[in-house]
């Protein structure tokens, strides 16, 4: 298909955490939309914000869904706090490490000395790094606590508040970083996403120079990809919602929108956020009144447009059509604002 998405950039960077699957569960059409990419030739990397397993357990895990993916294809903010580290410290400095195994490989394999425990003061230990790991607990938290009174380098992998899993939305990195930020005072830096360097070495890996990010977050993969400066894809399988996008603040709007991965096969034109055929959406007042007919993605697009463009985030239907659109969206009809 000449005019589809996915021949218009010459690499894709793939969220995977609501994008490609939820936890076990494959998204439906991600598997195929991504065979569709191989099959023309185009590069595919896996940017992933999930620090809990190394690229080879992530690879075999796509693997395992039916998408074919290498170790090499695969970036994550694991990778990206232990480069952060290894530049910024020392050979064989401690790092605390509160997260997975496959966390610390990748301290070690930075060449700095991972640790679990602070010891009495935390003086020794040069940075606490943090990142995703089901099984931290308080007394992982307790011991970065000391470490960052003391003075440590704190690095989060990332500041994502929640995961999305077949069980729905459970709390993420960022919801540990939080309670850490609460006890110390102190703030982490960011080394995954919406940090740009993940993208930047995916999109190098890749010898690209006009990448697509696609991703299902608008404060972590469409951020970042605007830190990046490239074009994005938000897609409607994971945490963004129809509100989310009407409301989004500049730094986290895409550039495209979809139900999912499938969209890669529809006209650019039909996915850009602006105004779409058969829907025409007016200022009344402080509201957005929307009337029309058409798809209901086409009409979000279009109010995303027009509530970018004015800053008015109320929005009323004006129509039948409209009304039912509206509910399928799941946007509120009474004229409210959208925060």
């Amino acid at each position: 298909m000449a005019d589809a998405l996915r021949t218009a950039y010459d690499a894709f960077l793939l969220d995977l955490d609501g994008t490609v699957y939820h936890g076990a569960r494959p998204i439906p059409g991600a598997a195929e939309a991504i065979r569709r990419l191989r099959e023309q030739g185009t590069p595919v990397r896996f940017v992933t914000n999930n620090a809990s397993k190394a690229p080879g357990d992530v690879a075999a895990h796509l693997r395992a869904l039916d998408v074919d993916a290498a170790p090499d294809e695969v970036s994550t903010s694991a990778q990206a706090a232990a480069k952060l580290l290894g530049d910024r410290l020392p050979a064989g400095s401690a790092v605390l490490v509160v997260g997975a195994p496959a966390l610390e490989d990748e301290i070690t394999a930075a060449g700095l000395k991972p640790v679990r425990e602070a010891g009495d003061d935390g003086g020794d230990v040069a940075a606490v790094v943090q990142g995703h790991n089901p099984a931290t607990g308080w007394a992982d938290l307790a011991e970065a606590c000391v470490a960052i009174r003391a003075g440590a380098l704190w690095v989060a992998c990332n500041v994502d508040t929640t995961l999305p899993t077949e069980r729905g939305l459970l709390p993420g990195n960022g919801s540990m970083v939080a309670a850490l930020r609460t006890a110390t005072g102190a703030t982490p830096e960011v080394a995954g996403k919406p940090e740009a360097p993940l993208f930047h070495t995916a999109a190098a890996s890749a010898n690209a120079s006009r990448p697509l990010a696609v991703g299902d977050r608008l404060d972590t993969d469409i951020a970042g990809a605007v830190t990046a400066g490239v074009d994005s894809l938000c897609v409607l399988t994971g945490v963004a919602t129809p509100a989310t996008l009407v409301a989004a603040a500049p730094a986290e709007r895409p550039t495209y929108l979809g139900a999912d991965l499938g969209a890669l096969a529809e006209p650019p034109g039909e996915l850009r956020i602006a105004p779409q055929p058969g829907w025409q959406v007016r200022p009344h007042g402080d509201t957005l009144v929307a009337d029309g007919d058409g798809t209901p993605l086409a009409l979000l697009r279009t109010l995303c447009a027009v509530a970018w463009d004015t800053g008015v985030t109320a929005l009323r239907p004006g129509g039948e059509r409209a009304t039912a659109a509206f509910t399928e969206l799941g946007l509120p009809t009474g004229g409210e604002p959208i925060r």
